[in-house]
């Protein structure tokens, strides 16, 4: 639901559905969701597709009539057999139409606030978690920049580009990017806060803007630290982090040249190959073709919590923030 904050804050009602329970393989995990808003209009999706028709109605329904339905679809399920839910697995899915708490909810995660939000439907609750979106800072205003600006806030991650050279740092060129910063890379990083979710991704190739913001990036415990470039220029980039005192573990964690091997060459295909090994390390994904493994196909983030039954009246939203 949080992906979907900004589009729900902008209608004047609406019903959204969200997966709360995953039995088995499902398309989506929980936490997935989908609304409906008061002209129709759908964003999002619970199942990629599989039973997003009986959802909308269920909506649509919620919607006219304010009051809330938790569902389960599942392969036995002859209704949902029939919408196409043919991957062995069940899901439940709540639809609750908007409330002020739930705007409140919205909109503080929407500045930036961790928030958690509970739910109550047919004597069960339901708790789920928004943080914060992740942080993905990229170095260097070049074009590879503006592809790596736009999927990465199609994952999700609040990007900034950041460059030193104010001819090239515009807003107009990285119109994806949430902010677009003019300083020397290592000097922005330096007064800037990061935590363990931050990604950083240099693409400058130029040792007076790589050498001393990589020192800095792989002083810290971030999630991701990669550097585009040649494999002579990633061998003389990391003879220099040597030079400058970096120490071999902290050079272990640095991805270059950063990506997945693809076979890409493009801006946009470099993104995709950046983002691809930017997903396979924040899920534990082996980066290896899904047709040559057994294990299982969607790892479930427990975004939404099950909890015991509590003195909620039925039909609230409890707002907490935390922070």
């Amino acid at each position: 639901m949080r992906d979907l904050a900004e589009t729900l804050l902008a209608w004047d009602r609406f019903a959204v559905a969200s997966v709360v329970a995953v039995r088995g393989s499902a398309p989506r995990p929980v936490g997935a969701a989908m609304a409906v808003g008061p002209s129709g209009a759908v964003i999002g999706s619970v199942s990629g597709g599989c039973v997003e028709a009986e959802v909308y109605d269920l909506a649509c329904e919620v919607l006219a009539t304010s009051q809330r339905r938790l569902a389960t679809f599942g392969y036995s399920d002859d209704t949902a057999f029939a919408v196409g839910l043919t991957c062995g697995g069940s899901l439940d899915v709540l639809v609750q139409r908007d409330t002020p708490s739930l705007r409140a909810a919205l909109q503080a995660s929407v500045d930036g606030h961790p928030v958690s939000v509970r739910f109550e439907a047919e004597g069960r609750v339901f708790t789920e978690s928004w943080l914060p979106a992740p942080r993905l800072l990229v170095f260097g205003a070049i074009d590879h920049a503006a592809a790596v600006a736009e999927i990465g806030r199609f994952l999700g991650y609040h990007v900034t580009v950041c460059d030193a050279r104010a001819v090239f740092a515009t807003p107009e060129r990285f119109p994806a990017a949430h902010e677009v910063v003019v300083d020397w890379p290592h000097r922005y990083l330096a007064a800037t806060y990061t935590d363990a979710q931050t990604a950083v991704v240099v693409l400058t190739h130029d040792p007076k803007f790589d050498i001393p913001v990589l020192v800095e990036a792989l002083g810290r415990p971030l999630a991701f630290v990669g550097a585009l470039g040649s494999r002579r220029t990633c061998a003389e980039r990391l003879a220099r982090l040597r030079e400058a005192g970096v120490g071999e573990a902290a050079l272990g964690r640095l991805r270059s040249p950063v990506g997945l091997d693809l076979g890409g060459r493009t801006p946009a295909e470099t993104a995709v190959s950046i983002a691809a090994e930017l997903v396979a390390l924040r899920h534990g994904g082996t980066g290896l073709p899904l047709g040559d493994l057994s294990s299982p196909i969607h790892r479930s983030p427990a975004r939404f919590l099950l909890a015991q039954r509590n003195s909620l009246p039925i039909g609230s939203c409890e707002l907490s923030r935390r922070g």
